[in-house]
């Protein structure tokens, strides 16, 4: 790979960075929104499912036009759009306030977030598509987890708005690079997809046969572990006081547990790329499932639960980063972007339910040990979805061999 490829792999995995900065800078700061501003933390789990809402919509209906257009266009748009919204997040002061710049928020990374998976995808060499994608998209754990440790010096200088400041301003300067560093990045020119000659939208082409088991197996995977991924770093800072720990140890803690996603992911996306990867990725979701059974099973301490909570949490965020490089497998190149973004939309569709859930359970006082111990259920069932994966590969296969590739 050249200089300028690996740069832009970096630039890319920047904006991953800033997706998860932003997606805890909501969590972290609302603990500390009941005294600042008098809002009821349990009141936030539609605040959460706006974020959620405008990526579901975002990618379903914006990132494709990426397979298009080209896929810079759509990058640096919606790295521009996220972090003007974002900044504007900080000057809310009411409920509707920020469900209105988190939805904007949610679309624009919607937009951009597919597009720069798939253009990882297409600069990587085509046996390490997995780790690069993967290492790309390690920015979300790197992002939650430095948004959890500099949270304390962050709201001491500059209160809870700078939750918001910081990751809105990197945006703008990553869009900007972003425009100057990126080729092009034009859209994949292959045959029409044959299953839908001369189709207008190529994300319906996921819809019909052959592409719909693969997608399906896909799509549910990301759906339940998104479920995970939401619930968690929404709620963690605020559920893991009522087990004894301060709100700035409470942050650090999601911090370190977010931390520990970025080895998981890269390990397990290795494996994918060189082993077999339904067990990979059943081996992934099983060790989640496990470690909240344990929470659920042990009274509350500190060290003990930050271990568990590395390979729980951490384990959520490296499914959100080896996913995506299991599409690669999955769909050609063609239609990557737009099985990444619909992915996205159905994946919502199962995560919307993580922010509410884990508000009622707030309103409801439910111990953090039942709280965390929930996470166990999703995973399980990604667990059952990845034993399909090895069959939803064959159906790339069977295609490709069909047209005498």
């Amino acid at each position: 790979m050249t200089s300028r490829c690996v740069f832009a792999f970096i630039l890319l995995g920047g904006v991953f960075v800033m997706e998860g900065f932003d997606i805890a800078a909501m969590s972290l700061a609302v603990p500390r929104l009941e005294g600042a501003l008098g809002l009821d933390p349990a009141n936030f789990g539609w605040v959460f499912t706006a974020l959620l809402a405008g990526l579901g919509l975002g990618g379903a209906l914006l990132a494709p036009l990426g397979d298009r257009f080209g896929r810079r266009a759509l990058i640096v748009i919606g790295c521009l759009g996220t972090g003007l919204a974002t900044l504007a997040t900080a000057t809310s002061s009411d409920l509707a306030d920020f469900l209105i710049w988190r939805t904007i928020t949610g679309l624009a990374l919607g937009a951009c977030l597919p597009n720069v998976s798939a253009l990882s995808s297409e600069l990587a060499p085509e046996k390490l598509r997995a780790t690069v994608m993967a290492v790309v998209s390690a920015g979300i754990p790197v992002g939650l987890s430095t948004a959890g440790l500099l949270a304390p010096e962050l709201v001491a200088s500059l209160g809870w708005e700078g939750l918001f400041l910081v990751p809105g301003g990197f945006a703008i300067i990553l869009a900007l690079a972003l425009f100057v560093a990126l080729e092009g990045g034009a859209p994949a020119r292959e045959p029409a997809d044959k299953a839908v000659p001369g189709a207008k939208l190529p994300q319906l082409v996921l819809f019909s046969a052959p592409w719909l088991f693969p997608f399906a197996v896909f799509a549910t995977m990301l759906a339940f572990n998104a479920l995970n991924l939401y619930l968690l770093n929404s709620w963690l800072p605020t559920v893991l006081p009522g087990a004894g720990l301060t709100l700035d140890d409470a942050a650090r803690v999601a911090g370190v547990a977010n931390l520990a996603g970025l080895c998981i992911g890269i390990g397990a996306s290795l494996l994918l790329d060189r082993w077999h990867k339904g067990l990979t990725l059943a081996l992934l979701f099983g060790s989640m499932a496990i470690s909240f059974a344990a929470i659920a099973l042990t009274p509350p301490d500190q060290t003990r639960w930050t271990l568990l909570l590395m390979v729980g949490v951490g384990g959520a965020n490296a499914g959100g980063m080896v996913l995506p490089g299991l599409c690669a497998y999955l769909f050609p190149a063609r239609l990557l972007s737009s099985a990444v973004g619909m992915g996205v939309l159905v994946a919502r569709l199962g995560a919307f339910a993580g922010p509410p859930l884990g508000g009622a359970m707030i309103a409801a006082n439910v111990p953090p040990q039942l709280f965390l111990g929930m996470a166990t259920i999703p995973a399980v069932v990604c667990v059952l979805v990845a034993i399909l994966v090895s069959h939803a590969l064959l159906v790339r296969q069977r295609v490709e061999c069909a047209a005498g590739r």
